[in-house]
């Protein structure tokens, strides 16, 4: 990606950051107040992707399978300190984009969960797999998921990319001398 003059490839990070942060709260904000209009908690699921998902609404005060109840500071806590290492690892390190987005996400699946308990004391969750037995979730969830997994994998292969980049380096520098 060719970044646009006057702007480094931190502050491309750093904008793709907060971008994609504020995205994943409307996404996931969205979907919450869709579902709390559709459905009063407890109702019958409703079925949107037969065999796969169906539609439920859970008022969780814990963590997946209700781990935790109660513990809403605890959660908060870990939610603003996800938040904050992920902000500074962006804006301290030249990341390369695709290390931004999934630090993004869980910064932003975080903060989407943490308005819910803020606000209401509970997070609203509401997709239910039908094909195994989980924990019932939402957009947040899925994000935050999504993001540590692909955020470990990357950097793990960009640290690679880096000590064969810098091996090769040495390698030159010897040949040379």
């Amino acid at each position: 990606m060719r970044v646009p003059d006057g702007l480094s490839r931190r502050g491309m990070g750093v904008i793709a950051f907060w971008l994609t942060v504020i995205l994943v709260v409307i996404a996931d904000q969205a979907t919450k107040v869709a579902v709390r209009h559709l459905m009063p908690p407890g109702a019958a699921a409703r079925t949107l992707v037969p065999g796969l998902i169906d539609l439920v609404h859970v008022e969780n005060t814990g963590a997946a399978f209700n781990v935790g109840r109660g513990l809403t500071w605890l959660f908060v806590a870990c939610a603003v300190a996800a938040f904050l290492l992920a902000a500074y690892l962006v804006w301290a390190r030249d990341l390369p984009l695709r290390l931004v987005f999934p630090l993004a996400a869980v910064a932003g699946g975080g903060a989407g969960n943490m308005i819910d308990r803020l606000a209401t004391g509970s997070v609203t969750d509401f997709l239910a797999t039908t094909f195994v037995d989980f924990p019932v979730f939402n957009v947040a969830d899925v994000f935050v998921t999504c993001g540590v997994v692909a955020s470990v994998l990357l950097y793990l292969r960009w640290e690679a990319e880096r000590d064969r980049a810098g091996h090769d380096g040495d390698r030159r520098g010897r040949d040379h001398a």
